[in-house]
């Protein structure tokens, strides 16, 4: 295992069966060591509702209570994640589902009560790659969805974007590692209003005009600070933009650097 692929798609590839069966097939092909994060898009909230049990959102982040936590824990690590799995063996990949607390790979703290109490939300601490390497080395294929534990029993609703950069750097320590973030526009855009204004090249100074800016802003900064997280700890390559830059690198896309 030379190289490894950590490549996360967001919810709404999960929510358009069409487009995700169209991913997992060009996935499936992908040839070398590579490993899939999931996000949850919209059925965890179409469950609640359905159970009568109230979607709490603050700033455009879920507060998980505890029976939040249930149906989300359903819906990611049982429905989509298993969906996916058996796709992917439909299409000789042969895949395997994780939590964070299959094979203790992903341990999380629940995150500290400051301004807004998330809930059971967790903040990863460390990532354990061993299990994953057997697997890998063994031509497995590890599909992640956004649950992670505390190693005494209580499980965590866990940003994917986070995992997956946590998993990166927790692999960057042993062999050359490339993190993708595939989702609905092409990149990081100049301007939200024009798909093609895609931002090519962003390192830490520039990042930083950005954002005064107002250029990068509200979900797209979270998720470009786990981006250069994983620059910082010797993530080879972060790469944002559609799916189809996995299998055309010429396709536009946004490559983040140190």
């Amino acid at each position: 295992m030379q190289t490894l692929k950590v490549i996360k798609i967001g919810g709404n590839i999960i929510d358009d069966e069409q487009a995700l069966d169209v991913f997992l097939e060009g996935f499936a092909k992908i040839e070398g060591a590579k490993v899939l994060v999931h996000g949850g898009g919209k059925l965890a909230t179409k469950l609640a509702n359905q159970m009568g049990v109230e979607v709490k959102m603050t700033k455009g982040r879920r507060i998980t209570d505890a029976d939040t936590l249930d149906i989300i824990t359903m819906v990611y690590a049982g429905k989509i994640n298993k969906n996916i799995v058996a796709k992917l063996q439909a299409k000789q990949c042969n895949a395997i589902g994780f939590s964070g607390a299959d094979g203790n790979a992903i341990v999380s703290e629940k995150r500290p009560i400051k301004d807004i109490d998330y809930g059971f939300v967790g903040d990863v601490l460390k990532v354990n790659t061993n299990i994953l390497e057997v697997l890998l080395n063994n031509q497995v294929t590890p599909v992640f969805c956004a649950i992670t534990h505390d190693e005494n029993g209580q499980l965590f609703n866990t940003n994917a974007d986070t995992i997956a950069s946590e998993l990166a750097i927790g692999f960057a320590k042993k062999i050359q590692t490339e993190l993708y973030y595939c989702f609905e526009k092409n990149g990081v855009l100049q301007n939200v209003n024009d798909g093609d204004s895609v931002i090519e090249h962003i390192n830490s100074e520039n990042y930083k005009t950005l954002i005064n800016d107002g250029i990068i802003a509200d979900g797209m900064l979270p998720k470009l600070n786990n981006c250069f997280h994983a620059i910082e700890h010797k993530v080879h390559k972060v790469c944002i933009g559609k799916p189809e830059m996995l299998f055309n690198f010429n396709t536009k896309h946004t490559t983040i650097q140190g």
